[in-house]
């Protein structure tokens, strides 16, 4: 695993969505050159892909708060695995 990746994996989702909207903001002002607006749209595919990702990851932990009868059972924070 590169430290890009690394740091990634890291990154808090409320990191990666202030960054993502960085990038954002910086692609919607139209001063960037096309080098630069390219490897900002690739950054910023890859912010939202970590988002989406931490978000599905959150969901399935949801799943399990509630069992199957509708009880509510003990709910522990896991940690993600890494691959």
């Amino acid at each position: 695993m590169s430290k890009d990746e690394q740091k990634k994996d890291e990154m808090s989702f409320e990191a990666a969505m202030q960054r993502l909207e960085e990038i954002v903001g910086k692609l919607e002002e139209g001063d960037v050159p096309l080098e630069m607006a390219i490897d900002y749209f690739q950054k910023g595919m890859e912010l939202s892909k970590l988002c989406h990702d931490k978000l599905q990851h959150v969901e399935k932990q949801m799943d399990f708060i509630l069992r199957e009868d509708g009880e509510l059972k003990p709910f522990e924070l896991q940690e993600e695995e890494k691959a």
